[in-house]
């Protein structure tokens, strides 16, 4: 699927919010990766490193990287990430 101009904008605003935070990311072994961005403007991301695995994920997924994106991206009505399992209340 070829994106559209808007689309390819859309992409370079998150990766330049990714991109801020991707220091804190390494730092702990990690990273994140952009898979989709939805006509829905769900923007589905992928925990690498250590980030995949970490208890913390979930409050570096809200806390971190959803409000990085959200602050410089605000069409972007969700972020997830695809491989996060959150715990069980």
């Amino acid at each position: 699927m070829v994106a559209t101009n808007t689309e390819e904008l859309l992409l370079e605003r998150i990766e330049k919010a990714l991109n801020q935070i991707r220091p804190y990311l390494a730092a702990d072994g990690g990273n994140v990766k952009v898979l989709e961005l939805s006509e829905d403007m769900i923007l589905k991301l992928e925990l690498l490193g250590a980030c995949g695995s970490c208890s913390m994920s979930g409050m570096t997924m809200r806390a971190g990287i959803e409000q990085a994106v959200k602050r410089e991206v605000p069409e972007i009505l969700s972020v997830v990430a695809v491989n996060l399992t959150l715990p069980m209340d």
